[in-house]
């Protein structure tokens, strides 16, 4: 195990030149409430963006909301600073992504676009699949300035779902009662948006908001089959939202015709077919990408990142409050554990790219398939023996970050959020 460990501070300008040739880097986190884990993906992000001509970060947020993210870094936009723009994110978790880590280095980002031609600078891209309302809305203000008559049939269109009181979760669980869904409309206005629109030539239209406004469609077409599948109450609704996360990154990298770096979750990035996951017949991001995105695996890079203890930002239940709590130290016999009796401190491990490479568990405990901490939104420190995932790690990850200890994120809206952390900037 050893072998394979660098000590973090002398391994991550390894770790960035190792991935730098990939068409996909997918960065993970074993929660979404942890500093570190935001800061060093933040580092490691610029340093593919300024150096190696990386195109774009896409995350594991909505659409609608980073896309006004995307207009600030990009110089679109009127807002004033990143914060004015984080602020304005409403949906459940908020903290996810309206935080000091992100905003530092969001101001980043928009430095590093200033002196670049407007069709070469780097965006901020959600996502996710949860906003089917806002993304409704989107697709009409667009047609609104295009071409009112198509504005007016995707409203007609879009009037289907009036009922629900923009509520996607009442809308799946109306169909569930009875099954009548939406499904033929927003087809609709996709089709719509890629033939009508498209076959139109509009003066001055930024191919960038064009873009986004046929990516609102998409989001809207596969956020109804989204709910429509969470009504079944089964898994099908875990892959209609990784296939559209691996949709989307499909189009983010034709569109901006170089390669992109993915924010998400450890269960989203790390290869599906190393852990229990592929048993319940889920997928995910990282197995679609090395699989269908890219033509060849070791066009993709996959890091993950852990801890052996630390603390949290989490709520105890869905919608509830954020608030930090302890993440005690890591289950025994589990990878973090087994790195933290080691020895390993920080420290980055790089594996061989590519699926399917891992060395013999007799000789290589780093091989052999254990319990993978993962901590979601909503986390319990005194219940946490289920929060691991069966994992083979250097099949899920082509590398992978563990920090000894961690701290939270700090969010804006938490309490010292008014002011920046004592030791913010972190010096990206």
């Amino acid at each position: 195990m050893e072998e394979r460990a660098t000590p973090l501070e002398e391994g991550f300008d390894d770790l960035a030149a190792d991935v730098s040739d990939a068409e996909v880097v997918l960065l993970g986190e074993a929660s979404h409430g942890t500093s570190e884990y935001y800061r060093l993906r933040a580092r490691l992000s610029a340093e593919l963006l300024a150096n190696h001509d990386f195109s774009f970060v896409a995350v594991e947020g909505d659409w609608t909301d980073c896309f006004e993210v995307t207009r600030y870094v990009t110089g679109r936009s009127g807002a004033e600073s990143a914060r004015d723009v984080l602020e304005t994110f409403e949906r459940w978790p908020t903290w996810m992504w309206a935080n000091w880590e992100v905003l530092e280095f969001l101001e980043w980002l928009r430095e590093h676009n200033e002196d670049r031609p407007i069709d070469e600078r780097a965006g901020f891209y959600g996502l996710d699949v949860y906003s089917l309302y806002e993304s409704m809305a989107e697709v009409i203000d667009y047609l609104e300035d295009l071409d009112p008559d198509l504005a007016a049939r995707a409203r007609d269109a879009y009037h289907c779902f009036e009922p629900y009181g923009e509520d996607a979760r009442e809308y799946a669980q109306s169909i569930r009662l009875v099954p009548e869904d939406c499904e033929e409309e927003v087809l609709e206005v996709l089709r719509t948006l890629r033939e009508d629109v498209a076959a139109t030539e509009y003066d001055g239209d930024d191919p960038l908001e064009s873009f986004a406004a046929d990516q609102n469609a998409l989001v809207a077409k596969n956020a109804e089959s989204y709910y429509r599948a969470m009504a079944r109450g089964n898994e099908t609704s875990w892959n209609v939202r990784d296939r559209h996360m691996s949709e989307t990154l499909e189009r983010l990298l034709e569109f901006h015709d170089g390669p992109g770096i993915v924010w998400a979750h450890n269960t989203h990035v790390g290869d599906a077919r190393a852990t229990d996951m592929i048993d319940r017949g889920k997928l995910n991001l990282g197995q679609l990408a090395r699989e269908e995105v890219c033509e060849d695996d070791t066009d993709v890079a996959v890091v993950g990142f852990g801890s052996h203890r630390g603390s949290v930002v989490a709520g105890d239940e869905w919608g509830a409050p954020m608030a930090r709590m302890p993440v005690p130290e890591a289950k025994a016999g589990s990878h973090e554990d087994v790195f933290h009796r080691a020895g390993l401190e920080d420290a980055v491990l790089r594996f061989d790219r590519g699926y399917g490479i891992a060395d013999d568990a007799s000789v290589d405990p780093v091989a052999e398939r254990r319990g993978h901490r993962a901590i979601g939104v909503v986390y319990d420190p005194a219940y946490e023996g289920g929060n691991y995932v069966p994992t083979v790690l250097p099949d899920r990850y082509d590398a992978f970050v563990h920090v000894d200890e961690t701290e939270a994120l700090h969010p804006l809206g938490i309490e010292g959020g008014e002011t920046p952390p004592e030791t913010y900037p972190w010096g990206l």
